[in-house]
């Protein structure tokens, strides 16, 4: 069962990623590739890291949810459903791409691996938590929620007018009142 189960997450993991490069839209591409990482996650809860298979699936559910924020927010096809090219420079891509991973993989042969010392922990996540944050947890969560803020406070600032600008405080206008025109149709 476990088996059949990690398979089944395997497969969606790599379709989905394939996918991210098959999809012709921003928005598709980002949730194709939200279900690549969740699988991903699932697969390392599997192996009874708890603490990180929940980190990874917050981690990347917070990270697309910003991610298409962003694109309805400023990308000039609304949403980015409208169909696009997700290819730039792919020769380029290709070549930095064989050499990062021909010298990942030497790395892997080449490296003198260090030999274990002592005896594993009784709670691997608790140590690895540990290993990460130590006595900073606090700390980490502290400036997670302000670069969150941050954030927020910078795309509410940095937009000069709302919808409410565009059309009246019941939002009932026929056509906004933007200073330039643009858009499809307007």
């Amino acid at each position: 069962m476990v088996l059949a189960v990690f398979c089944v997450l395997s497969l969606l993991a790599l379709s989905s990623g394939v996918l991210v490069f098959v999809v012709d839209s921003m928005a598709r591409a980002t949730f194709c590739l939200l279900v690549s990482f969740l699988a991903v996650a699932a697969m390392v809860l599997m192996t009874g890291l708890a603490y990180l298979g929940v980190v990874i699936i917050l981690m990347m559910i917070i990270e697309m949810v910003i991610m298409a924020v962003f694109m309805v927010m400023f990308m000039m096809n609304p949403a980015g459903l409208m169909p696009m090219s997700m290819f730039h420079n792919t020769r380029g891509a290709a070549v930095i791409s064989g050499l990062v991973f021909t010298g990942l993989a030497a790395g892997i042969l080449v490296v003198d691996w260090p030999q274990r010392r002592g005896a594993p922990a009784p709670d691997p996540t608790v140590a690895l938590g540990e290993a990460l944050m130590g006595g900073h947890m606090l700390t980490m969560m502290t400036l997670g929620v302000t670069l969150f803020a941050t954030i927020v406070a910078t795309v509410v600032l940095s937009t000069g007018r709302g919808r409410y600008d565009r059309l009246g405080d019941d939002l009932d206008a026929e056509r906004a009142d933007d200073p330039t025109g643009g858009g499809v149709g307007r």
